[in-house]
């Protein structure tokens, strides 16, 4: 089994393990559902670290007013009084109004906070360096423990507009915010190796050969980008050492001239001619006055 390490610009992403003969749509298909699949589990997890701190979302026309304005309007939230967390809830107001502020209690809270961590460890970009893959089944079972925490927490369930619930039926909103310039859709997936784009119809083994022992890095790209640029020689955190390295010596090449004693030079055996004018024998030569 070959071995991707899958990044996007710079920056790794995951490893994914896979066949040589595989064609290059299948594997295009199966790194878009892994790409994508963690971008959706950290979008959950940064809703439902909010869900713990504020509560519920308010419905759109209520977001970002005051209570004064909500009163004026006479607005209402009809589901403030049915999506209650379990245990009560705690007041905590949301300062950029998009939440209720009833919080769930601290036991609750950490209930939320406790799987958010799990779920985000089961795809963390740190499984990289251990040189551990992530499957859709990795990526599935933490989409099924956020949901889990948030049916214990909200056993009423959560608004049907809560950008939680819409995450978990796919029918989350992301176009005109910054989580959509992220996401890459299949169709416009690229995937680029050693500075060519890896073309479709094709299979892995037509680019990368066809030893399966081996462990290459590839690109993802959206379709109508520049190529992305080449691996660096060396690493950031070579470069830093070599750096450092440098530095070092440099300090310890100047403390060694500031200390050292260079009378020794004016002695006879450190002149570079003295050979020379013995062979000429210009060696004892005066100067006399006239």
């Amino acid at each position: 089994m070959v071995k991707l390490h899958v990044k996007h610009g710079d920056e790794s992403q995951f490893l994914y393990e896979t066949t040589t003969n595989i064609p290059i749509d299948d594997l295009i298909h199966q790194i878009s559902l892994l790409y994508n699949g963690r971008l959706k589990v950290h979008r959950i997890c940064n809703e439902m670290s909010m869900l713990a701190k504020h509560g519920i979302t308010l419905p759109v026309n209520m977001q970002g007013l005051t209570d004064d304005q909500i009163t004026d309007l006479k607005l209402k939230d009809e589901y403030e009084d049915t999506c209650i967390p379990m245990d009560g809830y705690v007041e905590e107001v949301d300062a950029m109004g998009k939440r209720n502020g009833r919080a769930p209690t601290e036991k609750m809270r950490s209930i939320i906070e406790r799987t958010i961590q799990e779920a985000k460890d089961k795809i963390s970009k740190k499984l990289v360096q251990a040189d551990q893959c992530v499957t859709c089944d990795q990526i599935n079972e933490a989409l099924q423990q956020l949901k889990g925490a948030v049916m214990i927490v909200y056993p009423m369930g959560l608004p049907p507009y809560d950008p939680i619930e819409l995450e978990f039926k796919n029918q989350e909103e992301l176009e005109g915010t910054q989580d959509s310039l992220d996401v890459i859709p299949e169709p416009d997936m690229t995937i680029w190796f050693s500075g060519k784009e890896m073309q479709r119809g094709k299979v892995l083994a037509d680019f990368v050969g066809k030893n399966e022992k081996t462990k290459v890095i590839v690109k993802v790209q959206k379709k109508g980008n520049a190529a992305p640029a080449r691996e660096r020689v060396v690493s950031e955190d070579e470069q830093k050492q070599m750096m450092a390295y440098y530095y070092r010596k440099q300090q310890e090449m100047k403390k060694l001239e500031e200390n050292e004693d260079s009378s020794y030079m004016d002695s006879a055996w450190a002149d570079p001619n003295s050979l020379k004018r013995q062979f000429q024998g210009l060696n004892d030569i005066k100067w006399k006055p006239r």
